[in-house]
């Protein structure tokens, strides 16, 4: 009988490319690690990982067991997720993970109600970008996730995955009130390829997806301010520094002196809510129908009377 934790370790392996980052995601030592693959080794008698430059590279054998114990592993999480449904409590763990956007303006209140309606059940949350959040769900670090996909920066949707949009959002554009355009309804990006930008840092989506924006307008983005927050943003715009895309989910309240417009060409983006297909136990189900309702009972459309024109 094989060893299950021995086989985690390895599909850890298999899915992080690393004996250190398979340590990392199972919260124990590299050595540790090491010692269930060789135990593990032993029980099949065959070799499972040889070196590769720095690191590790499985062998058929250890691909064909890692594959197998994918399957394994999502059978004992579909188990989980019915012996669960025969309970009427929902208690148990419950792992949260979003964007930035809705980490501010839904998710505190999806939390708090699925407390009010279920005391005894544990939620951590942790905020993130969809290109990290949708591997930690697959990697079950998290149970539920938000993440977005941009019209002009679209996600893949992973297989195994189940998915529901639950918000249609926009990005405006924030410039100074006393710009040239600022009493226009829609401002035409091109027009602003001699401005200094406001962006999230390199590496991020949203820098990744201003660049590419910016770059389909016929220009390269001058990005002089690097900052990792939306309200920054907009105050280095409202100092007359830069100009910034601000999307419509973040709620950023435009301070006196920023005016936030619609752009040409519009910039679009769904808000999904995603979970493992094999994992809809009745807290997943709680966080879902949470979400949803937050996410249902936003405004739209963010009221122009939050960017007063003086």
């Amino acid at each position: 009988m094989l060893n299950l934790e021995r086989l985690r370790a390895l599909h850890a392996v298999a899915e992080n490319g690393s004996v250190a980052a398979a340590a990392r995601t199972l919260h124990v030592t590299p050595s540790g690690i090491s010692q269930q693959l060789n135990k593990l080794e032993r029980e099949v008698g065959v070799a499972l990982l040889v070196p590769q430059g720095r690191g590790v590279r499985l062998t058929e054998a250890g691909r064909v067991l890692a594959r197998r114990t994918a399957e394994v592993l999502s059978v004992l999480a579909q188990a989980e997720a019915e012996i669960a449904s025969l309970h009427s409590e929902v208690t148990g763990r419950l792992r949260l993970g979003a964007l930035v956007s809705p980490s501010r303006t839904v998710l505190p209140k999806a939390v708090a109600e699925i407390k009010r309606a279920h005391p005894q059940l544990e939620i951590t949350f942790a905020e993130g970008e969809s290109e990290e959040l949708l591997p930690a769900l697959i990697r079950r670090d998290l149970d539920v996730v938000v993440v977005d996909s941009w019209s002009t920066l679209p996600i893949e949707l992973p297989d195994g995955l189940s998915f529901t949009p639950v918000y249609d959002d926009v990005a405006v554009v924030a410039i100074p009130a006393s710009h040239p355009l600022a009493e226009n309804k829609v401002v035409a990006l091109r027009e602003l390829s001699d401005h200094a930008w406001a962006s999230w840092t390199r590496g991020t989506d949203f820098h990744t997806f201003t660049v590419r924006v910016l770059r389909a307008q016929g220009f390269d983005p001058r990005i002089d301010y690097e900052v990792a927050e939306f309200p920054a943003q907009v105050e280095f715009v409202a100092q007359g520094l830069a100009v910034a895309l601000i999307p419509r989910l973040a709620r950023v309240i435009p301070p006196v002196g920023v005016r936030m417009r619609d752009t040409l060409p519009p910039l679009r983006r769904d808000i999904y809510v995603a979970w493992r297909t094999d994992s809809e136990r009745p807290a997943v189900r709680a966080a879902i129908e949470a979400l949803r309702e937050q996410f249902d009972a936003l405004d739209t459309a963010q009221d122009t009377a939050q960017d007063p024109v003086h």
